[in-house]
Order: C-alpha cells, then structure tokens, then sequence
C-alpha cells in the first residue's frame, strides 16, 4: 500500500520487527471483536506481524517520530465498497490519534482507491469506537441484535452482542470535507 503520513503519524504496511508493538496491544485486548485475535506470546506476535506484512488490508499506525506502532487499521475491498476497522493501544487514547489515522485512510480509500462506500461494524458497547464512526461522518444503518458472539458465559453459552453498521458514501465525505 502507499505510506500516508499525517502531521503525527505514518500509516504503512506491517513489518516483521513490528511484533513487539502488536503484542503490547493484542495481549489483552480491550475489545471483545478483538479476543480472537489475542496473541499468547511474542512468537504469535512475530507470526501475526509476518502474516500482517504480507497483506494491504491491513495498515500499521504508527508514530511518525519513533515509527512505533500504536495500533492497525484494516480496509477490506468488496468491490467498490470497503470494510474499516481499527484498533488501538489504549496507552494512546485520548490525543485524538484514532482519529487522524482513521481520517487519514478514508480519504485515501475515496480519493485514491475510488471507493465508493465504506462501513464498519461496531459492538454496542464499544462507545469511542461508535463515536468516532460519528465523527467521521459516518451515519448509523441499523443495529444487528444478537449479531455475533466473541465470548462465553461460565456454563459456555456464547454470550451475543448487538452489532452496529456505520456507513458512509465518497458524495458524503465530500460535502462533509468542503462544509
């Protein structure tokens, strides 16, 4: 994919020495879409970093004065429609650095990728990422009522969460950039 750098960060394809930075954030996520993603030890954090460094869908987010990663965004191409995603180290929440980076990648994917559409799926309990879909633009479809399950109860019952899809179009995006 092509580097985006923004006034704090660089938004690059993942590399093998990033394992150490991924596994800072995927040992225990914060979010439950992501436990199945958790990574154990560092050798499943090299293997994922490996596994990462070979795909465009997914985008390390980086601190452009250090190059650390401080979270991935994801952009999955479904025709001329995209699935978003991202995940951070909470160590950097509050600086607003989520939402540069995510800006940053939904203006490449309109203007450069020509997208047409891009949405993302959110748990509803997962508010920061709910109001940062919100702050993108991104408009509220529907809610998916026990959509999916990342968890069991004690007697391993999956425990269902309701999904959100957060949609938006180039045209919004746009209009949205201009006014």
């Amino acid at each position: 994919m092509d580097i985006i750098t923004t006034l704090r960060l660089t938004l690059r394809n993942f590399q093998i020495d990033d394992a150490a930075d991924l596994f800072a954030y995927l040992s225990d996520p914060k979010v439950s879409c992501f436990l199945s993603l958790k990574l154990d030890h560092m050798d499943a954090a090299k293997a994922e970093a490996e596994k990462r460094s070979g795909s465009d869908d997914y985008i390390a987010v980086c601190l452009k004065e250090t190059d650390r990663v401080i979270g991935d965004l994801f952009a999955i191409p479904e025709e001329d429609t995209y699935s978003v995603g991202w995940n951070f180290n909470p160590d950097f929440g509050g600086a607003g650095l989520a939402s540069e980076a995510a800006r940053a990648l939904l203006q490449f994917l309109f203007a450069v990728k020509d997208a047409r559409r891009l949405y993302a799926y959110v748990e509803d309990n997962n508010l920061p990422s709910q109001r940062l879909c919100e702050r993108l633009g991104m408009r509220r479809e529907g809610v998916f009522k026990e959509f999916i399950s990342f968890t069991n109860d004690d007697d391993g019952n999956p425990i269902y969460e309701n999904t959100m899809q957060y949609a938006i179009l180039r045209k919004e995006w746009e209009a949205n950039q201009t006014g």
